[in-house]
């Protein structure tokens, strides 16, 4: 059987049968088994800046929202989210914000040092698009990730949703070959369902994550914000062809599965985009069919609202994190919660190109 190409993928985004896309869950996590094993890893998420001078049509941050409280974390909130993470036995956590001025190169770094002395967690970054001098200089302090979705491979699709700012281009693209050469682990990913996106960009989407050899992959539902273009308006946006992705739970969770068969090393999470769509089973949805990442949210409970990148996210109203109910979870599904800082696991049945061959002669290229 030849190997899977663009062509199988599509066949699968587009596959209905019940019977068939059960097995793409079984090809699926038969990968994530033989590759990454059964550990799920914890990351703490701690959400520093609601700040962004960006003027995405998507997010709910943007710069022209009015309506949201802003907030932006002191040193001391950061550092104190970040013990609770050590105390919870996370391996890493992740410093994730708008666009913000405010948090200066500087005082950014001097968070990353002061973390790294006093702890042994993995830093994770994802801080929208930085210039390669405080990239650099975030890495001399200590950050050992960086997250940049690149949300499209369809760069027309991608200037109507994310304007460039006047005097900087956005190339996100090239910003994450700039993270790999100074020597973080890159991750990335898109947003599925968005207005406008078309069966056959989402395929040359998963076929990038293997190109550009993501360590970890982030997708998830495009989930409306209603004080933004593309939630007050998207039909005007969506394809009229019917080549319109849905932002189905379903659509998700193939992106998964299938971003697992093409890229088997890398971490990819059961995202809060997810849950939020399914409260219920959103997260072992996800960790059932190729995800081995949970991301639990530590930011503090007065500010875990006002991070609104969507509505009604998934966790936003619980005053702490059980992290005994989510390990509970994990190990009800025949799992293991993972130790340490849970890197992409080195070497493991890396396949040249963009074919690929692992379980073809079990499973089959598409339906």
């Amino acid at each position: 059987m030849k190997p899977m190409d663009g062509d199988g993928l599509l066949g699968w985004l587009r596959e209905e049968d019940p019977d068939k896309i059960e097995s793409l869950w079984e090809w699926a996590n038969t990968v994530r088994r033989r590759t990454v094993g059964d550990e799920v890893h914890l990351r703490g998420l701690i959400e520093i800046s609601s700040f962004c001078r960006r003027r995405c049509l998507y997010c709910g941050l943007r710069a022209d929202n009015s309506l949201i409280e802003r907030y932006r974390m002191s040193r001391r909130e950061i550092l104190e989210s970040a013990r609770h993470a050590q105390r919870l036995q996370f391996g890493t956590v992740v410093l994730q914000g708008g666009e913000d001025p405010g948090c200066s190169a500087d005082w950014v770094a001097s968070v990353i040092r002061e973390l790294k002395k006093e702890s042994s967690l993995a830093v994770t970054l994802s801080l929208g698009e930085r210039s390669y001098g405080e990239l650099a200089l975030w890495r001399e302090a200590g950050a050992d990730r960086y997250f940049l979705r690149f949300e499209t491979s369809d760069a027309a699709l991608y200037r109507r949703i994310h304007p460039s700012l006047s005097s900087i281009p956005s190339d996100r693209l090239s910003i994450l070959r700039s993270l790999r050469g100074l020597g973080y682990e890159i991750g990335s990913g898109v947003m599925i369902g968005i207005p406008g996106q078309s069966y056959r960009s989402l395929v040359e989407d998963i076929l990038l994550f293997r190109s550009l050899d993501l360590d970890m992959i982030g997708v998830g539902p495009f989930l409306p914000h209603p004080a933004t273009p593309l939630g007050t308006s998207p039909r005007r946006f969506s394809r009229t062809d019917g080549e319109q992705v849905p932002a189905t739970e379903l659509m998700v969770t193939k992106v998964i599965a299938l971003s697992r068969i093409f890229c088997p090393e890398a971490n990819i999470p059961s995202t809060t985009a997810l849950a939020t769509l399914n409260p219920e089973r959103g997260y072992e949805l996800g960790l059932e069919r190729g995800a081995n990442v949970v991301m639990p949210n530590l930011t503090p409970h007065p500010y875990r609202s006002r991070y609104e990148i969507y509505p009604k996210k998934a966790g936003t109203g619980r005053t702490s994190f059980d992290a005994g109910e989510i390990r509970d979870r994990i190990r009800s599904m025949g799992r293991t919660v993972g130790k340490g800082p849970g890197k992409r696991s080195p070497g493991c049945l890396r396949v040249p190109g963009s074919k690929i061959l692992m379980g073809v002669e079990q499973f089959g290229e598409q339906p």
